[in-house]
């Protein structure tokens, strides 16, 4: 859980919780899921954070008239101190693919280069 004395616990994810992808693997099983795949998307996350910031800073007026100047800065060193923690490593971002295992088998494609077809 989130300590909610740290930043992130308090201004950006308050009920926020991270957990290790095993933790999160193992409570889909036990859901009644089937694991069909785990990606790693730690490596794009900070050339996507980037392009958050960049499109972030180009609206900096609109988003602080529609929010406040607190809450633009919050979010601005939120993704700032994000991609820095993608890119040395100490956080992680996974994407799953779960197929409910109690329903018939779904004829997904047999590798991800078949997906994007």
């Amino acid at each position: 859980m989130l300590d909610k004395a740290n930043f992130f616990g308090r201004y950006v994810f308050p009920d926020g919780e991270s957990v290790p992808i095993s933790r999160t693997l193992c409570a889909a099983e036990m859901s009644g899921f089937e694991v069909r795949d785990v990606e790693s998307l730690s490596d794009h996350y900070p050339l996507t954070l980037r392009h958050w910031i960049r499109r972030l800073e180009a609206h900096a007026d609109e988003v602080r008239a529609m929010t406040s100047d607190l809450t633009y800065r919050i979010w601005r060193l939120y993704m700032a101190a994000s991609a820095h923690g993608f890119r040395s490593g100490r956080l992680t971002n996974y994407q799953t693919l779960l197929l409910k295992a109690d329903r018939e088998r779904t004829q997904l494609p047999l590798t991800r280069a078949d997906w994007c077809l």
